[in-house]
């Protein structure tokens, strides 16, 4: 039986990015929706062909394939596939065939470019579609159209004389695990042997494995820069139909990349580890797809992505682990006794999420809870959920704001006397708690839960001139790293000594102007940029102040992840701390005057404190 369109609309709007749309812009987009079913083998579109509109994948998997039907990549449930034409000339880009049978949701064309122009969420999202994105900074861009093929290729080629044995070249594949040896004489590319031509022109014609490399490989191969894009590599690679290009600049080769090195990166987009995560049955299944997170992060910032679009990212791998183990746990509990939302807070409330994180998130259950007969699941269920996130590596928060805490999971009506009681007494733990929980966001379960909840508390506190001076006064205990003279303060002593904190020194200071800017302005939104882009649009502050600390804040927060990014490139665990002397003279003075901005920002806060104090 078709879906109707209520059913088709609820479908859409449980995945991002549709679930930023308004009720006014649902209503109106839900009987427009179609629903598409494809057989097994068959294409949805091929490339040229013009697009109906977008298509949402909500069963099902298909293979992407250039016009020559070599493979480029998969898409399954919960991508979305044909924006990049619908944005471009309207003609599909490269070609979809289904592996299995599935079902999508066609938006139309109109449809879909109506959305561009009437939902800014949307348009955010696939801004990245757009011919004049060069850095592909979309949440879920794919990285052969953002990654060059210097970040992705073998950079130290394994090679040989042209002199060598088919023996010697076999033991070398052996010994370095790998498929193919470049052939050098002297300091020119001779040529190119692979595993490929050891099956098919040796062993296949009973030669000896005495015989000479120069006999079997394929001379004068053609080679790539290492400036042009992996999308760039995959299409020569087909279209030349080999496995290997080495890799050239000015006659000298730097590198070789294989069609290995390309879909392994393909593997390692977010849109993927989300699809895996989707099908995982345990959390050590979502453990090793979160291993391919801190190369994500590291190639993403190679490529230019900015740092909202990376952290968001990031935010979205664990949502999916969160829904996902929620969805393993009721698999095992049974179904919930009452209704309940799962949500979390700090960075993954802000959607703000890196390289290291702990877990902050809590439970709010129906009022229709009775803790002598339903807290026994949910504490079950908080233990799984929170069990799992540790296990893949979101670490248990210091201070036990989980669900996993009594206090923490609570029916509606509680959570209203928590804030109104936070509000009314102020005390340093009430502002902690209020701080953190002002960065709350929906994850899973009852969305009704939460629909209302954050509005009437932000409309409360701000009420409240004392709750409000109290809040100024506890996100100006964060103070920018700056010393007499312009100069850094840096950490003196301990572990690291001589460095700066990127996060509490640098984050998280204009993260907590952000929390002041959404207090003033009753602003529902829980990331930082959102909210300085809506303290903005609201008047909270100047037009030119909200252009310099968004400036600053994305300057502090990609020096953050390029620090992260270099460290995951050497091999070591990411962190916050870092040098300014490892930085250049011009880096250290755009990251002072950064910090400057910041600086400015609270002075202006503490004043306006003042003046209504």
């Amino acid at each position: 039986m078709p879906e109707t369109a209520p059913a088709l609309i609820d479908t859409l709007c449980a995945q991002p990015p549709f679930d930023a749309l308004t009720d006014a812009i649902r209503a109106r987009l839900a009987p427009d929706l179609v629903p598409v079913e494809v057989a097994k083998g068959e294409t949805l579109f091929a490339k040229g062909d013009s697009l109906k509109g977008l298509y949402v994948i909500t069963a099902g998997a298909f293979d992407i394939r250039t016009g020559a039907q070599d493979l480029v990549s998969h898409r399954g449930a919960g991508d979305i596939m044909g924006e990049r034409g619908l944005l471009r000339d309207g003609c599909a880009q490269l070609g979809a065939r289904a592996t299995e049978p599935a079902r999508l949701i066609l938006i139309p064309a109109a449809q879909f470019l109506w959305l561009m122009e009437e939902s800014d969420a949307i348009a955010r999202w696939f801004a990245r579609a757009r011919p004049t994105d060069l850095n592909d900074s979309g949440p879920y861009a794919t990285g052969l159209t953002a990654l060059r093929v210097s970040d992705l290729m073998a950079q130290h080629p394994v090679t040989c004389g042209p002199d060598a044995t088919i023996t010697d070249v076999a033991r070398l594949m052996r010994q370095h695990v790998i498929s193919s040896v470049v052939v050098m004489e002297g300091e020119q590319l001779a040529g190119i042997i692979t595993a490929h031509d050891l099956t098919n022109k040796v062993l296949a014609e009973g030669l000896d494995g005495r015989i000479k490399v120069a006999q079997v490989m394929t001379p004068d191969p053609v080679t790539i820069a290492p400036t042009q894009l992996g999308l760039d590599a995959l299409m020569l690679l087909s279209e030349m139909k080999v496995n290997h290009l080495p890799v050239a600049q000015s006659g000298r080769v730097v590198g070789m990349i294989g069609k290995t090195d390309l879909f392994r990166q393909q593997a390692a987009t977010a849109s993927h580890m989300v699809a895996d995560i989707a099908h995982a049955d345990t959390p050590e299944d979502m453990a090793h797809v979160m291993e391919r997170v801190p190369g994500l992060l590291a190639q993403l910032v190679r490529a230019g992505v900015k740092p909202a679009s990376i952290t968001r990212r990031i935010t979205d791998i664990t949502d999916a682990i969160t829904r996902r183990l929620l969805r393993l746990a009721e698999a095992r509990l049974g179904p919930a006794p009452v209704p309940y939302l799962w949500a979390a807070c700090g960075s993954q409330g802000r959607r703000e999420q890196t390289g290291i994180s702990d877990q902050d998130n809590c439970l709010i259950l129906d009022d229709a809870f009775d803790p002598a007969q339903h807290d026994a699941y949910f504490a079950d269920l908080a233990k799984f959920v929170s069990d799992g996130l540790d296990t893949c590596g979101f670490f248990y928060c210091p201070g036990d704001m989980m669900a996993t805490n009594p206090r923490w999971r609570q029916p509606r009506r509680v959570w209203r006397k928590y804030f109104a009681g936070w509000i009314a007494q102020p005390d340093n733990e009430a502002q902690m708690l209020a701080s953190v929980m002002f960065d709350l966001r929906a994850i899973a379960g009852e969305a009704a839960l939460f629909q209302d909840l954050q509005a009437d508390v932000l409309a409360q506190a701000r009420k409240n001139s004392i709750f409000v001076a109290h809040m100024i006064a506890n996100s100006l205990k964060h103070s920018v790293p700056l010393g007499l003279f312009r100069g850094f303060a840096l950490i003196r002593s301990g572990e690291h000594k001589n460095t700066i904190d990127l996060k509490h020194s640098g984050v998280v200071p204009v993260v907590d102007l952000g929390r002041i800017y959404a207090l003033l302005g009753s602003l529902e939104e829980a990331g930082t940029r959102d909210r300085i882009e809506g303290a903005r649009a609201g008047g909270v502050i100047s037009d030119s102040g909200a252009h310099d600390l968004l400036d600053a804040y994305d300057l502090i927060a990609e020096t953050r992840l390029r620090h992260q990014s270099a460290q995951i490139a050497g091999g070591h665990a990411p962190d916050n701390f870092m040098n300014p002397a490892d930085m250049s003279d011009l880096e250290r003075n755009h990251l002072r005057d950064a910090f400057m901005v910041v600086k400015t920002m609270q002075s202006a806060i503490e004043q306006a404190r003042g003046a209504r104090g």
